[in-house]
């Protein structure tokens, strides 16, 4: 965005702000500036500086003259130079700001917040400001900002955008709809000012709403596979599944080697209690991208509802040892730690040994416990000795740090290996206290509860998988949420052409 697209109303101000009238120079200065002589501007103004070379003015208007021919370090430096002698010169002041702005430096924010103290009604400023507020997450400040912009905001899309989002992100979903219908309505050359405006009201469960403003967008862009999910998501919140599933087959068609794709497909099929298509599909989706985790866990939770729970327990191990990470728990483990040790296959007996005599050293170290039964788990193999030894050190991290998490974790595995249920259940359950939304805490517990008879177990893993499935709505919505659009400049409103 560029706000300043004329510097000829600045040019006053390296006058005015001395509460004097201009001298015949920098008069000349000015009208030359006026005349889009830039080359003899800058001429002019050296040959003043050789009589008056302190002169802030005149710093002030090379460093317009200089940026008007995109001149940009030498303009910077000339407004630096203006600013050495004069701190509150406010042309100086906007045209470094401009300049910092377009290379979206962050050092544009303290010569921002600078101009809207000496000038609080400058809405250019704010305007800026709230970009930058948004880009670094603070979106409170950042829609005090948008809402001093004026109405001059509403001529640039990309801020129309950001405040929206900003007022999405806060909870304020009535403004934010309302912002991006004014964004849609005053750019409707803009398809996705129309998108944004869908997800929005999607999000506010404006379901109605939401249809009316993207079944247009599906007729004339039926090969946008983002679009078509979206609308399938709508269609489905709206209660209608046909269609929901005719546009979500066509996405994948469009798109098959979207795994978010197939996952929505087989949530859906979830919710309809259809559960072998579902599964026919994750099929399809794992000939396409193999070593996708999500596919195996979405495959796991169809396998469950149809009390498949050998099939089940493969895909959910499958996806923990595709991506370990997703099973992460709140407490952050130390990779220096790890390698500290050693942690890997070919070093295992040397990480051993190592971790043995630290324990010694340092018996009341949770981590050290965790990092020894974590690698002694990796060698169950080598019998049941290890793995006592390894539900020790578990039993011992856990204890000296009941909320580790991922501890918890291992050693619920550990009693998995040697078929101990009601324990493996116990630390899963302990770890869903600490963070819910630990997925390697469900497949286990999942696993765990699979061998009981007992009804209230068999109530609780209905309730997992309905858990698990939640987890997968909310990550896919998060996915969806991030394909809200970034604008690129568009045309200048008339009256703003020439001068950039």
């Amino acid at each position: 965005m560029t706000f300043f697209r004329r510097f000829v109303p600045l040019l006053g101000s390296a006058v005015l702000l001395y509460g004097q009238a201009p001298s015949e120079p920098i008069a000349r200065i000015e009208s030359l500036l006026r005349s889009q002589q830039y080359t003899q501007a800058v001429q002019t103004i050296q040959s003043a500086l050789h009589s008056t070379p302190r002169d802030p003015r005149l710093w002030a208007l090379k460093g317009i003259a200089l940026s008007l021919q995109k001149r940009t370090p030498e303009a910077s430096a000339a407004f630096e130079r203006a600013l050495q002698l004069s701190p509150d010169n406010m042309a100086a002041l906007k045209g470094e700001a401009q300049l910092l702005y377009q290379d979206h430096s962050p050092r544009a924010v303290p010569v921002l917040r600078r101009i809207v103290r000496l000038a609080p009604g400058d809405t250019t400023a704010h305007e800026m400001l709230g970009n930058f507020e948004k880009q670094a997450g603070n979106c409170p400040a950042a829609i005090h900002d948008f809402e001093q912009s004026g109405p001059a905001l509403r001529n640039h899309p990309e801020s129309l955008e950001a405040w929206g989002a900003c007022l999405d992100r806060t909870g304020q979903s009535r403004q934010a709809i309302a912002v991006f219908q004014d964004l849609a309505d005053s750019f409707p050359q803009l398809f996705l000012a129309k998108y944004d405006l869908a997800l929005t009201l999607f999000e506010a469960r404006q379901y109605d709403a939401a249809e009316k403003v993207i079944e247009p967008l599906v007729a004339s862009n039926p090969a946008d596979p983002d679009l078509l999910s979206l609308a399938s998501d709508i269609d489905e919140a709206a209660g209608n599944t046909p269609r929901a599933v005719a546009l979500l087959r066509q996405a994948i068609v469009l798109q098959p080697d979207n795994a978010n794709l197939y996952n929505a497909f087989a949530l859906m099929c979830l919710d309809h209690d259809s559960w072998q298509v579902g599964i026919d599909m994750i099929n399809a989706g794992l000939i396409r991208i193999p070593r996708d985790p999500s596919l195996y866990l979405s495959r796991g939770l169809l396998y469950v509802q149809l009390s498949k729970f050998d099939k089940a327990e493969a895909d959910f191990e499958t996806a923990e040892r595709l991506n370990p990470g997703q099973s992460m728990a709140s407490y952050a483990i130390d990779v220096a730690e790890l390698q500290k040790y050693n942690f890997d296959t070919k070093h295992s007996d040397q990480a051993v040994t190592e971790l043995r005599a630290q324990i010694r050293l340092h018996p009341d170290s949770a981590m050290l416990h965790y990092l020894l039964a974590k690698l002694l788990a990796t060698q169950s193999s080598d019998g049941k000795a290890t793995l006592a030894e390894a539900r020790e050190a578990g039993e011992a991290a856990v204890r000296l740090k009941p909320d580790f998490v991922e501890a918890r974790d291992t050693l619920a595995n550990i009693y998995l290996s040697l078929g101990d249920y009601t324990e493996a259940a116990e630390q899963c359950r302990g770890s869903l206290q600490y963070d819910p939304s630990d997925r390697s805490a469900i497949y286990h517990l999942m696993t765990a509860l699979r061998h009981s008879e007992k009804p209230q177990d068999r109530a609780e893993l209905q309730a997992l998988v309905k858990q698990l499935s939640a987890l997968e709505k909310t990550s896919l919505q998060q996915e969806t949420a991030k394909k809200k659009f970034h604008l690129v400049e568009a045309p200048p409103p008339p009256g703003e052409q020439g001068a950039q």
